[in-house]
């Protein structure tokens, strides 16, 4: 099956303030249906980056077979890591940056390699805020549960 999935994830007071992730998932099923899910929550303490991981996450372990996945994000660091070979060489090197040191959010980035594992994902990046409606939709997913009550709490690596 193919699936897209579209990320976003937010900070207030990036580095470290309340936070969301908003994710979309579509697919088409055998009858040319296109199916849509929405995923988004809050913290209380994040960072964007975290929240970007999150989301991609988030889709991924929705995912309950093998598929075809196209992940876009307008994340630089999330598409980056993979398109650019960064994971790599970070488990190459024990989880270790190319100047030596330790990569950040080492949690979340195992999270998603076991969430991506059973999958053939591509990641595509697209540019934020420039219209794409997938992508504003997530954006706006993200920001209202940054803004919303009971957030949960995240643990900053």
């Amino acid at each position: 099956m193919k699936v897209t999935i579209y990320t976003d994830g937010a900070a207030r007071g990036n580095p470290e303030g309340p936070g969301g992730y908003g994710t979309v998932l579509q697919y088409v099923d055998s009858k040319g249906t296109l199916h849509e899910r929405e995923y988004s929550a809050g913290y209380k303490k994040t960072t964007n980056n975290r929240m970007e991981l999150m989301a991609a996450i988030v889709g991924l372990e929705a995912l309950t077979k093998p598929c075809d996945v196209e992940l876009i994000s307008d994340s630089k660091y999330l598409t980056d890591a993979f398109n650019q070979n960064w994971m790599d060489g970070w488990l190459k090197k024990n989880w270790k940056t190319s100047g030596n040191k330790p990569v950040k959010n080492i949690d979340l980035w195992k999270r998603l390699l076991a969430a991506k594992e059973p999958h053939n994902v591509k990641f595509t990046w697209v540019k934020g805020h420039d219209g794409h409606p997938e992508n504003e939709r997530c954006d706006t997913l993200a920001t209202t549960a940054a803004d919303g009550d009971n957030l949960l709490d995240d643990t900053i690596e």
